[in-house]
């Protein structure tokens, strides 16, 4: 098993480098303005390039990349927070759930769209008033009334909702049923009667339209209801394990970017008559940042790989959702104190990027639920009477 960029793939992979570092990253502060106009030029001209929508496939009207080809485009793409958007993949996950359980109707209203990147898609899982890293505590529910659901809870956290055309909404559907059996996907267009968005909430000071949401009696047809009932964990699980790698993926070109402005910083400034790259401090940090990449970087490919071959990786997506949030954090944080008080400014991108990378260690799983699963998972084969083969 190679890790090594596929020649197959490095064309494609160099091509989305470039319009990242050259057109997507200098629009940053146009972007964080949220200039609808700016992201619009990006767009138009990622689809002019043939670089739009890489990871959705062909029939779909995207670029048709494989999942592990998309793997190693994904960690470029990452090195902005707005790679996704400006290259058309934000929708992926929707997308991709979308082609595996919806019906001809539901293909037929969102499913073309999203590809275009003409309307955007949102999810609806977490909730204030529960502990959501265990699900089957969500309290939001849907009762089946004649032809149609209606909807009653409240959640948040609920990323685009603000500007999306429907939001996949996970709720209990089923009072007597196991608990992993009970809740199921309800698709809502935001423009239902009763889809009340209470506010956008800021992310340590970050504006990036993750929402609050009331649902007060939100009817919407029987039809909606996406997949099977009772089966809203099979596919939340379906939608969020490949979402991890691609998450650990970006992250990786976060990490990429603040190491590359770290050690270019190293170089340039002076202290003490010397450059700080001559100080023995200053290289502990260009050293651990260096392992901590690399070593987070293999741990996501492996991962990417078991899932390619079949597997569900639930040990591996586990652990590299782990060590990736606090790779990427322990290297943006080191890059910052090389910078010293321009780190704590917006005059690099590091200080957007930190708290960033801090929510990485709370979305799609706090660490402690994935170290704990992992670790009993692990123990397990050990307690069934046979072992973890670490080359395996």
């Amino acid at each position: 098993m190679s890790f090594s960029v596929p020649d197959r793939v490095r064309p494609v992979r160099e091509a989305v480098l470039g319009f990242v570092t050259e057109r997507v990253e200098p629009a940053e502060p146009a972007l964080h303005a949220a200039d609808a106009d700016t992201l619009r030029e990006l767009q138009e001209a990622a689809k002019k390039e043939g670089l739009w929508a890489l990871g959705h496939p062909r029939e779909l009207g995207g670029g048709g990349l494989g999942f592990l080809d998309y793997v190693y485009v994904n960690e470029v793409q990452g090195r902005s927070e707005y790679g996704q958007l400006a290259l058309g993949t934000f929708t992926l996950q929707d997308s991709l759930m979308l082609h595996e359980h919806a019906s001809a109707e539901q293909r037929e209203r969102y499913l073309g769209p999203l590809v275009r990147g003409d309307i955007w898609p949102s999810f609806a899982m977490t909730e204030p008033a529960v502990s959501s890293s265990d699900p089957t505590q969500l309290r939001t529910e849907a009762v089946l009334d004649g032809d149609e659901w209606v909807i009653n809870g409240h959640k948040w956290f609920t990323t685009g909702a603000s500007r999306a055309a429907y939001t996949t909404v996970m709720c209990r559907t089923e009072q007597d049923a196991p608990p992993h059996r009970s809740f199921s996907m309800i698709l809502v267009p935001t423009d239902t009667p009763g889809y009340r968005i209470v506010r956008e909430t800021p992310v340590l000071g970050l504006s990036g339209g993750h929402c609050e949401v009331r649902y007060e009696d939100v009817r919407v047809p029987a039809g909606n209801l996406l997949g099977p009932r009772g089966e809203g964990f099979v596919i939340a699980q379906r939608r969020l394990g490949p979402g991890r790698i691609f998450h650990c993926m970006r992250w990786l070109g976060q990490a990429q970017r603040a190491f590359d402005l770290m050690c270019r910083r190293l170089h340039d400034r002076t202290a003490f008559g010397q450059p700080l790259g001559a100080k023995q401090l200053m290289r502990q940090h260009v050293f651990d940042s260096y392992t901590e990449i690399q070593a987070a970087r293999l741990l996501t490919l492996q991962a990417a790989h078991a899932i390619d071959a079949g597997s569900d990786a639930r040990v591996e997506i586990g652990a590299i959702k782990v060590v990736g949030a606090r790779m990427l954090h322990n290297v943006i944080d080191r890059a910052i104190q090389v910078y010293g008080a321009a780190g704590l400014t917006p005059d690099t991108p590091l200080d957007r990027m930190y708290r960033h990378a801090r929510a990485g260690r709370i979305y799609d799983g706090p660490d402690e639920v994935h170290v704990d699963s992992v670790g009993r998972r692990l123990l397990g084969a050990y307690a069934a009477g046979g072992s973890w083969e670490f080359a395996g």
